[in-house]
């Protein structure tokens, strides 16, 4: 089904083998998704994928606004999930790693708390009594 509404977003899976999907929405590549973690990244790592890319281009576009010349924007992302079922995440923890031409701290925290307060929309699709903090590295 293509996205008519646009708001509305659609992805198709389709079982390979195992816990292995391969999908994505329509007219783009499909990417692996394994629920075995042997052969692509699990759902609950592409989450964690899905929360630091989301930030991670809104960081990008609030700084390229803030007139920094962006030279790197790396993002470790890491979850602590509950031990039992269902094994969601209690907490999500991020280290920016950014460097570039007219780039300060005080500006690299302003875009990335920008972000996960207001705009990325991953992260505020999560329960709201997730968690999410961030560490900065400049360099």
């Amino acid at each position: 089904m293509a996205d008519i509404d646009p708001n509305l977003r659609t992805v198709n899976l389709t079982w390979q083998a195992g816990l292995r999907f391969d999908g994505g929405p329509q007219g783009v590549p499909p990417v692996a998704v394994d629920g075995d973690v042997a052969t692509a990244p699990g759902p609950m790592h592409q989450l964690l994928m899905a929360v630091g890319a989301c930030s991670g281009a809104d960081v990008v576009s609030i700084l390229k606004k803030m007139q920094v010349d962006l030279a790197r924007c790396d993002i470790e992302v890491a979850g602590r999930r509950a031990a039992e079922h269902p094994k969601r995440f209690l907490e999500i923890h991020m280290t920016f790693t950014v460097a570039g031409s007219g780039l300060d701290e005080m500006k690299a925290r302003r875009a990335i708390e920008l972000s996960i307060s207001k705009y990325c929309s991953v992260v505020h699709s999560l329960n709201p009594d997730i968690p999410v903090t961030y560490d900065l590295v400049l360099g």
